[in-house]
This record gives C-alpha cells, sequence and structure tokens, in this order.
C-alpha cells in the first residue's frame, strides 16, 4: 500500500517513518523546502530518540521518501494522512487554515478514490469541513470522484514517539463508511496482528476523544499541583499523598506527580481548543477551565518560592536553571515552564544561567530575555545565588553535589520536579526547596 503524509512535524515525521518501518511506501509532503532537503540528506528536523537511525534505514530502503509536493505522488497512493499543525487563534480555538488548504489541495487533484484521514488534533466537527472542502474543489472541476474521511488521532508522547507508535496503548479510528474502516484495518494490519487494540468508532467520537484524553492528563497534573501547593501550606508532603493516592487502583499513579507546570505542543493548546469549542456551543468547561488556570499559576512557583526565601528582594542575584524544553529527551519548547520562569527572573532584574542537554539551540532561537547560555550543569550554577531544576533530564539526577556547593554563591537548590531527596542536599551543606514538601 502507498500512503502519503502531508506535514513532517513530529506527528507526521514519526507516522511515516513508522509506517515505512512495517513495509509500507510512504511519501511525506511539507512545503518547507529546506526541511525536505535535510530530510533527503538524512537529517530530522527535530529531536526524538531513534527517529534519526529510521529515518535514514527507511529512506535508503526507498521505502519513504520526501517532497514538497503532493500533486506529485496523489496519483500513486490510496491514503492521504493530514499531520499539519493546528496552532491556537487568538480566541485559544485551533487554526485549521492548514488543514483545509491540504484538503482543498486533495480536491483540485485527485482523480481517483482517496481515503482522507485526519491525524492533526482538530476539533469536533473538522471532518465535514474537510469533506466540504474537498467537494467544492470537485465541483468546480466538474468531476465526480468517490473520496472518504477518517479520524486517526495520534497519542505519540515526545521522547517516546517510536515506541507509541510501534507498540500502541490504542489505535483509535473513527470512519463512515465500510470501504474505509476495510482499508485502515489492512494498513493497521501489523498492529491488529500483534494484539494491540484499534478501536473503530464514529468520527465525532474520535475527534473528541483526543481533546478528552489530553484534557484529562492535563487536569491530573493541575489537581497535583493544587493539592502540593495545599502541601506547603498545611505540612504534609506531597510525594507521600501521591504514594498514597496511586496505591488506589481507581486512581493509579500516573500523572500524579506535582511540579511547575505543564507545557508542551498538546495539553495547553488541546486543554484551550477544548475550552473555546464549549464556549462556542454554549457550554462552559469549568473543570477544564480551572485546569488551565491552575497551570498558568503554577508556572510562577518557582520564581515565588525564591522570591519568599530572599524576603523579595532578588537584586543583583544570579539564577542557574537546569533544563529547558518542557520535558526530557525532547528539544520542543513550546508553552514550556522555563520560559514563563526565565521572563519572571530577567523582569526582576536577575541573572539568569542556563543548560538543557538538548534545547540550547532551540532556546537561543526563541528566547528573547538576556540569559547566559552554558555548556554544562556545573558551568550553569557557577556563582549562583539559587538552582532551579525545571526540567528532570537523566543527567541532572544525580549531580555532584559537593561540586555544586563549591560553584555556588549562595547553596539553594529549588527542586522544580520533586526528584531530589533533601536529606541528601542538606548533608552536603545546600538548602533544598521543592514543592509541596
Amino acid at each position: 500500500m502507498k500512503i502519503a503524509i502531508v506535514g513532517t512535524g513530529y506527528v507526521g515525521l514519526v507516522t511515516g517513518t513508522c509506517f515505512a518501518e512495517v513495509g509500507l511506501d510512504v511519501t511525506c509532503i511539507d512545503v518547507d523546502k529546506e526541511k525536505i532537503e535535510r530530510l533527503n540528506k538524512g537529517i530530522a528536523p527535530i529531536y526524538e530518540p531513534g527517529l534519526d537511525e529510521m529515518v535514514v534505514k527507511n529512506h535508503n530502503l526507498g521505502r519513504l521518501l520526501f517532497d514538497t509536493n503532493l500533486t506529485s505522488c496523489l496519483d500513486d497512493v490510496e491514503v492521504v494522512f493530514i499531520a499539519v499543525g493546528t496552532p491556537p487563534d487568538e480566541d485559544g480555538s485551533a487554526d485549521l487554515k492548514y488543514v483545509l488548504d491540504v484538503a482543498r489541495t486533495i480536491g483540485a487533484n485527485m482523480n481517483h478514490y482517496v481515503l482522507i484521514v485526519t491525524k492533526s488534533t482538530v476539533p469536533v466537527g473538522t471532518a465535514k469541513k474537510v469533506s466540504r472542502a474537498v467537494q467544492d474543489e470537485l465541483d468546480k472541476r466538474g468531476v465526480d470522484i468517490a473520496f472518504d474521511i477518517a479520524s486517526n488521532p495520534e497519542f505519540l508522547k515526545e521522547g517516546a514517539a517510536i515506541r507509541d507508535f510501534m507498540y500502541p496503548e490504542r489505535v483509535v479510528l473513527g470512519v463512515e463508511s465500510e470501504k474505509a474502516e476495510n482499508i485502515l484495518r489492512r494498513l493497521y494490519r501489523p498492529f491488529l496482528l500483534n494484539n494491540f487494540p484499534v478501536i473503530f468508532m464514529d468520527i465525532a467520537s474520535a475527534e473528541m476523544t483526543k481533546y478528552a484524553a489530553n484534557a484529562m492528563l492535563a487536569t491530573r497534573i493541575s489537581f497535583m499541583n493544587d493539592i502540593a501547593n495545599l502541601c506547603d501550606i498545611m505540612g504534609a508532603d506531597v510525594n507521600m499523598v501521591r504514594k498514597g493516592m496511586g496505591s488506589d487502583s481507581r486512581i493509579g499513579s500516573k500523572f500524579l506527580y506535582a511540579g511547575c507546570g505543564y507545557g508542551g505542543s498538546c495539553f495547553p493548546k488541546d486543554v484551550k481548543a477544548l475550552v473555546t469549542i464549549a464556549k462556542e456551543h454554549g457550554y462552559a468547561m469549568q473543570v477544564i477551565e480551572a485546569v488551565e488556570a491552575v497551570n498558568e499559576r503554577q508556572k510562577s512557583i518557582l520564581f515565588r518560592k525564591m522570591l519568599q526565601y530572599y524576603n523579595g528582594d532578588l537584586k543583583d542575584k544570579t539564577v542557574a536553571i537546569w533544563g529547558l524544553s518542557f520535558k526530557p529527551e525532547t528539544d520542543d519548547m513550546r508553552e514550556a515552564p522555563s520560559l514563563a520562569i526565565i521572563k519572571q527572573l530577567v523582569d526582576a532584574g536577575v541573572t539568569v544561567r542556563v543548560y538543557d542537554p538538548v534545547a540550547i539551540n532551540e532556546a537561543k532561537r526563541i528566547i528573547d530575555s538576556p540569559v547566559v547560555y552554558c555548556q554544562d550543569k556545573y558551568e550553569a550554577a557557577i556563582d549562583a545565588d539559587a538552582l532551579m531544576l525545571v526540567t528532570e533530564w537523566t543527567e541532572f539526577r544525580i549531580p555532584s553535589w559537593a561540586v555544586i556547593k563549591k560553584t555556588m554563591r549562595h547553596p539553594l537548590v529549588i527542586d522544580g520536579r520533586n526528584i531530589y531527596e533533601k536529606s541528601e542536599l542538606v548533608e552536603n551543606g545546600l538548602e533544598y526547596i521543592g514543592i509541596g514538601r
């Protein structure tokens, strides 16, 4: 089977590469010529563990092609996945401009039946808009060519995207015809053979499933951050509370870690979009609105803790920040807590020294504030009055506290992910502040 994937971001490139890995002939399309040129040289535009090697392997085997022109491959493919970006508009709604542009391109150039699958995260009802856009172009041409629309939301975690695709917890497929279902069953046959759950449903439910899943995970994070803040006030330890809660089989332990807020390309955008979708239909998502509000407030928790520690006077202070990406194993800094923290510190006149194992180049591209970029974690800590752990990269787990103590001007560690044991730091002559501890 030959398929096309439009969009070579996290979702599109991982999807196309993994489909090629299981034997399909895949053409990945992107309007960014420079990106396509780099991909044809085996250089992935994103950092994702294991992706570079898989791209090179399948490209060399001829199963994975890259092009800027969708129309050049439309006559050869049976399925087109739309995996372009859906950035938030000013009102928080998902911008469907790029999705509908692809739909119009397909309608204007298709010459045989095509199954069009939305892989991008889109609001409920988008499939109907895509179908209408395709049909409008066919009508302009005066041709009658059958096509189907389907929804296949992605559930890939950045940093583990390849594993998530190859060994999925579930594959959700929204269809409206038997023909579309049969094609997708063939497409996902390798996963059916391995007994991974492939769940078919109507398109609207598939579209909603993606938003509902991300909103639930975001809710758990904000809930625990709220609990952690109360633990700080009441003298409880949120880590103990988490263990007690997580042992309940009805709750489980995943996504119950307190911290300095969530970020990334999915949770912030999807939570906002879900709230906006509801408002457009006259309904208030009160829980989800609170989730977003708690998260925005949580992004200032490390700054507020430092401000309290220094009695409101941060003049001439220096802060070391470990970790810039919104989570480990990615260079993605979209909505990262580090961005809010850096701005708060710089606005308060603090000198900020930063280090991240992967995201330094991305940081230099998007951070306007004057910060000092460092080569390693120890350099970042030089003459610092506080060290803030923001992203829990593996290399930050067991640093030499003796070196940190000797390097810093004032040995204060503010743990934004609760990965350190206070007793160990105290034994090494450092002061420790966690979240909810």
